[in-house]
């Protein structure tokens, strides 16, 4: 008898193709779509208020969601013949908002990306996976999970394709849940991917890749926060290191640490966000040497390996796509470590997670205080 799999589809290539990887392999797949909000066209009720709302599609002709992507997904679902559920996860969505817009307006740097695969998509994906009984739980990522002798557990991996590699933002996976992931894609490129799902002849083959945030469409993040918390007064002084008033800017939530562009101040040398201090609602600029930093203090830590001892050689990498630095890692309680690099790092940025990895293997990670 096949073992069951939920695989979250997000309307894209990647899940698209993990589809029908997955149905090659003998599973039998179950695919979910996570809604972030609901319509009175949509939206369900349930009594039991332990158990998730569900959406079913029957016989997978009968549209549930009004947007693009989701109706990418169900057809999908529809050509290779899987039940195809939606559920409603406003509630949850409302909550990665609210962290996106206190991380900024705190003048930190925030990952809604990381936040939602933590609470989303390997927290309630579970949820619903036991609720329908699931064995597994499955997305497009671009990760590996191996087998390592005498682990109690798989280790997480980079995928195999570097450029399109996602397990920065898998570090926040409940450990026990390891074993109960498949990634079908990480083992790709994405070019074959693209050739896999054209051979099998998927809708999504030739979709482009989403770029921005998906509560966010238009990349506007300051417009954003405006709708969704009012206007906020933190327009403020640009200042120098020295405390020299350097410009005006119309809000410190426009700005993250490292950033070159879009200052509207101009100098004969470039110069970057060294620090936001939201009490103040200055924004501090100087040259590229005043943003080195040679050490971090992270909290919320969580560990994929079965202790990190007390401290430990590996590499940390401090934003998505940024390349890892060698680094020893002390151990300061069961929450907090701290990060001393061997050179210095640019672009430390408070609110962003720090990753750690020993060669492709992730050991776990925090978030930079």
């Amino acid at each position: 008898m096949s073992q069951r799999v939920v695989l979250a589809m997000s309307g894209g290539v990647d899940s698209s193709a993990a589809a029908h990887l997955l149905l090659e392999q003998g599973y039998e797949v179950i695919g979910l779509f996570m809604r972030s909000g609901a319509t009175e066209e949509t939206a369900c009720t349930v009594e039991d208020k332990n158990s998730l709302p569900v959406l079913n599609v029957k016989p997978h002709k009968q549209g549930c969601c009004s947007a693009s992507d989701a109706a990418d997904a169900r057809r999908v679902a529809d050509m290779l013949d899987i039940p195809f559920h939606a559920l409603n996860f406003q509630d949850a969505f409302g909550r990665i908002k609210d962290y996106f817009a206190d991380e900024y307006l705190a003048g930190r740097t925030p990952n809604p990306c990381v936040m939602c695969n933590n609470w989303l998509k390997f927290g309630k994906l579970w949820d619903f996976a036991e609720q329908v009984g699931a064995s597994y739980i499955s997305t497009g990522h671009y990760a590996q999970l191996k087998s390592i002798a005498d682990e109690s557990r798989p280790a997480l991996v980079r995928g195999l394709d570097r450029s399109k590699d996602q397990s920065y933002v898998l570090f926040g996976i409940q450990p026990d849940l390891l074993e109960k992931i498949i990634f079908p894609v990480g083992g790709f490129v994405k070019p074959e991917i693209r050739e896999l799902a054209g051979e099998a002849g998927l809708r999504t083959a030739n979709k482009p890749d989403s770029q921005e945030i998906c509560f966010i469409p238009d990349n506007d993040y300051f417009g954003f926060l405006n709708r969704y918390r009012g206007q906020q007064e933190t327009a403020g002084e640009m200042v120098d290191t020295q405390g020299n008033v350097v410009g005006h800017h119309k809000g410190y939530e426009n700005y993250t640490i490292g950033q070159r562009k879009r200052l509207g101040v101009a100098f004969g040398t470039p110069r970057f966000v060294i620090k936001i201090e939201p009490e103040t609602r200055r924004v501090v600029i100087g040259t590229r040497d005043d943003l080195a930093r040679r050490t971090l203090e992270a909290n919320r830590s969580n560990w994929l390996i079965d202790s990190p001892g007390s401290e430990l050689r590996c590499q940390a990498q401090i934003r998505y796509q940024h390349k890892e630095a060698d680094c020893t890692v002390e151990i300061l309680d069961e929450d907090r470590f701290r990060v001393t690099f061997d050179d210095p790092e640019y672009g430390v940025a408070p609110g962003q997670a720090v990753v750690l990895y020993e060669q492709d293997r992730v050991l776990g990670g925090g978030w930079i205080m």
